[in-house]
């Protein structure tokens, strides 16, 4: 029989919110819990499961937020309840919660990161960058990603930070993190942890930049909307230049026909959220007047994804958890082929925990289209902390 990990997962489908609450807290309570993390849809009546969380989670950090969709022991799911309990035996933790994106500036996150660590060497006095990451949790229709994840990885400096943007499913409507107790729009949560265990943290993409151009010429940067592109319509063009039909452009065609970026040599997916009704595009990332953006060519997402899990398995072994960050567009592109089942066994054999997202967050860039997280593997025999 498998040995139970110190970091449990577990994964409710209930539709009832406190039924989905307490099943999830029944699959990973254990003594002396550090943290929880938690990832919901958000067709649960959020009142009532931020109510029975304070109730079972009482005395403990949890933090979570609202999704595109949820991943863990059950594979792929939607409208389920999905997270992990991290033991205090292995690890430490900080959380904190920034208010009001649409004011945040650099003062108000530097100030902020320094309690959060300060309050974690308090608790660990030995956590530096090599034994500490962040985990960031961000309202994902803020449109505040780019400069909240820019001051925070910039204050914590070299200790690395992933996150995701939070969802809710394809509507677009509200978005929410959960700290302390309750939900919050318009709000992001950042967690350090520190922990004796070896992790890594990755991120991977299956599109490359191809030699195609086409030139943002008439953009709103603040609403990340771009109205044209090389002097035309944008969705008209966008359609022309990628030979699709203009009166289709649906969440599916953006997933499997996105747009990037070359930065410093390195190409960023900018993830095409909707074609609005006066031509216009809505972007899930950062987008700006004279921004050349190339028509971008898919590799294998299965191969690359296995790729990428075994590397991880190969520095850290086989994990106890990997939280991970799933682009919405890598979900609705993967639910549209064959590779369903075959993802979801890749995640269950590396234990991932998480949820499809509206953004992610890497080393301090937002970025769309990626799975990004940190894998953690178990401690060496005999030196569990546990």
């Amino acid at each position: 029989m498998e040995p139970q990990p110190h970091i449990r997962s577990g994964q409710s489908c209930a539709p009832d919110a406190r039924e989905a609450v307490r099943a999830f807290h029944a699959a990973v309570q254990q003594p002396n819990v550090a943290f929880v993390l938690f990832f919901c849809s958000s067709e649960y009546d959020l009142s009532e499961m931020a109510e029975e969380m304070r109730r079972l989670f009482a005395g403990v950090q949890v933090v979570g937020c609202t999704t595109a969709g949820e991943i863990g022991p059950a594979g792929y799911r939607d409208n389920s309840l999905s997270g992990a309990s991290f033991p205090a035996g292995d690890f430490r933790v900080a959380t904190g919660l920034v208010e009001r994106l649409q004011d945040f500036d650099s003062i108000q996150g530097r100030a902020f990161v320094t309690d959060v660590l300060g309050r974690l060497e308090g608790a660990a006095p030995q956590a530096n960058a090599a034994n500490s990451f962040a985990l960031l949790l961000i309202d994902g229709l803020s449109v505040r990603e780019e400069p909240v994840t820019h001051v925070l990885q910039s204050a914590l400096g070299s200790l690395p930070l992933v996150g995701g943007s939070a969802g809710d499913g394809l509507k677009f409507g509200r978005t929410q993190v959960y700290f302390d107790g309750a939900f919050h729009s318009d709000s992001a949560v950042l967690a350090v942890v520190t922990t004796p265990l070896p992790f890594r943290l990755f991120k991977t993409q299956h599109f490359a930049a191809t030699n195609e151009r086409m030139v943002v010429t008439a953009a709103d940067p603040a609403r990340r909307i771009v109205m044209e592109i090389n002097g035309r319509p944008a969705a008209e063009e966008y359609a022309r230049i990628l030979r699709l039909d203009a009166n289709g452009l649906d969440p599916m065609r953006f997933a499997v026909s996105p747009v990037v970026v070359m930065i410093d040599g390195t190409s960023y997916v900018r993830s095409i959220q909707k074609a609005n009704p006066d031509g216009s595009l809505s972007f899930f990332c950062a987008i700006d007047n004279g921004l050349v953006l190339r028509v971008a060519k898919g590799v294998d997402l299965v191969r690359n994804l296995n790729e990428q899990l075994a590397e991880i398995r190969a520095e850290i072994g086989a994990p106890e958890i990997t939280v991970g960050f799933d682009c919405i567009l890598r979900k609705l592109e993967i639910f549209s082929g064959p590779s369903k089942d075959c993802i979801s066994e890749l995640f269950k054999e590396n234990r991932v925990v998480g949820f499809n997202t509206y953004g992610e967050q890497f080393n301090g860039v937002h970025v769309n289209q990626t799975l990004v997280g940190v894998a953690i593997g178990a401690a060496a025999e005999g030196n569990s902390h546990a």
